[in-house]
């Protein structure tokens, strides 16, 4: 079993980038349906990355180079929006819930946070790594 200290830096920095730029969709997307809260006929939309995956797996544009490399560690995230289904309309048909939408953006901007003080974490240990071989 691998333990954290086993992960290779540059996979964790990957890591770290793909789950900020994933909040961040999620958050562009959450402000776009926000953004058309009274447009009549809209549809809500969401980040979809189990369908950029799909996408990319049908393509077969991704590969894995070597067997110890973690797959796909320098790539971004992906995502593709889709129609969220199953949610009731009003009489414009417009389906957008300001609650959902608000729950959305709290939860992607906690994400990014928790991604972003990691982060920082991380540079702060090279940083006092670097100070301290002075």
């Amino acid at each position: 079993m691998a333990i954290v200290s086993d992960i290779p830096d540059g996979a964790i920095l990957a890591a770290l980038r793909r789950q900020m730029t994933s909040a961040v969709q999620r958050q562009t997307v959450a402000a776009s349906n926000l953004a058309n809260l009274d447009t009549p006929g809209y549809r809500t939309r969401e980040a979809s990355f189990a369908g950029a995956l799909n996408k990319e797996l049908e393509a077969g544009t991704l590969a894995l180079t070597n067997a110890g490399h973690l797959a796909g560690a320098g790539q971004t995230a992906a995502s593709t929006t889709s129609e969220v289904e199953g949610l009731s309309s009003r009489r414009d048909g417009n389906n957008v819930q300001l609650d959902r939408e608000l729950l959305t953006l709290t939860r992607a901007s906690g994400d990014f946070s928790a991604a972003q003080t990691a982060l920082a974490a991380k540079f702060r240990l090279v940083r006092y790594a670097i100070n301290e071989s002075r």
